[in-house]
């Protein structure tokens, strides 16, 4: 499960924006933990979507695509369906590769892959989103790993484990291999960094 901090930072959603998401229903968590927010892998991943979506067009938009779904028998969990957007509406392909119109107007589309949805993007907003199978260039994200969660590349050691071990200051960058084989100084140090972009979440 993610936490809300991790979950922005993958995301692109600020704190108060997954609150207010929660709150109408834009996307609920699959699982509700009080009194913190949790996320699953693929509310993450559909999280980013809307992100991503809301990016090329209004959040009125996002919230009646998404409104829309079940009644055309889109009943999965968001993050397994291909969405695209022209910026006046939004479509998803159906399981037959078919593109449906999700707020009723005409348009080209582009469907965003998963690969699309992965990749850095910047917000509504203009801030940056990481790149959410590579949040820095040491760490990774694999859905069979860890449940989705940041690890250092090639092992399966938690970005945060290595960020606790580096947060006193007792251990240098450069030691942390004697303690974790896997993971040399240049890891070590993103995923402290990873860690202080996480925690600084508002």
């Amino acid at each position: 499960m993610f936490p809300t901090d991790l979950t922005a930072v993958l995301t692109g959603a600020s704190r108060p924006q997954l609150r207010r998401w929660k709150a109408t229903g834009l996307l609920v968590p699959e699982v509700a933990v009080k009194p913190r927010l949790l996320y699953s892998f693929r509310d993450v991943v559909a999280l980013r979507t809307v992100v991503r979506l809301r990016s090329e067009t209004s959040l009125q938009k996002v919230r009646r695509a998404f409104s829309t779904m079940p009644a055309l028998d889109f009943t999965e969990h968001p993050s397994k369906y291909r969405f695209g957007t022209d910026g006046r509406t939004i479509v998803v392909a159906d399981n037959d590769g078919n593109t449906i119109d999700l707020v009723r107007s005409p348009g080209q589309y582009e469907l965003l892959s998963l690969a699309d949805i992965f990749q850095p993007f910047r917000t509504n907003r203009g801030d940056s989103v990481v790149d959410f199978l590579h949040p820095r260039e040491r760490l990774e994200v694999r859905a069979g790993r860890m449940g989705g969660w940041p690890t250092i590349v090639e092992t399966r050691i938690p970005y945060d484990t290595i960020a606790t071990l580096l947060a006193d200051g007792e251990v240098p960058l450069a030691d942390v291999s004697y303690y974790y084989p896997g993971v040399d100084a240049e890891a070590a140090k993103d995923a402290l960094d990873f860690h202080t972009t996480v925690q600084g979440v508002a």
